[in-house]
């Protein structure tokens, strides 16, 4: 069992930069890939961005790419999400989710866990 918290959430200026957090806990002795998604209001959830177990592998979608980071400290059990140049396209619910094994990909199907989510508000 995988318990994640997103934090990090809020209401931001265009071109403004945010930092999400995923704090994890429980299956910690094992390394797993973790990733983050979005929703926005209306529309399915999207892929966003992926790290592996080792933090050695990461992948972005294209819409992302150039502007938002993934990176993990596994000794805080934390997966990070460095957005920056944001515009009100971003505007979203953010999740982080753990997939079961040490690399996943960019379905939804491919991860196990999810948190609640956190709202990220971009304003122009």
């Amino acid at each position: 069992q995988v318990h994640l918290v997103e934090s990090g959430g809020g209401l931001v200026q265009t071109g403004g930069s945010l930092r999400l957090s995923c704090a994890t806990s429980g299956r910690t002795s094992s390394r797993y890939a973790v990733g983050w998604f979005r929703q926005a209001a209306g529309k399915e959830r999207e892929f966003v961005a992926t790290i592996s177990g080792t933090g050695r592998q990461t992948y972005g979608a294209d819409s992302v790419k150039g502007r938002f980071t993934i990176s993990r400290d596994d000794a805080k059990n934390t997966v990070f999400l460095q957005m920056n140049s944001l515009s009100a396209e971003d505007t979203a619910v953010y999740y982080c989710a753990a997939s079961l094994y040490i690399t996943s990909g960019t379905m939804e199907k491919d991860y196990f866990y999810w948190g609640q989510g956190t709202q990220v508000t971009v304003s122009s």
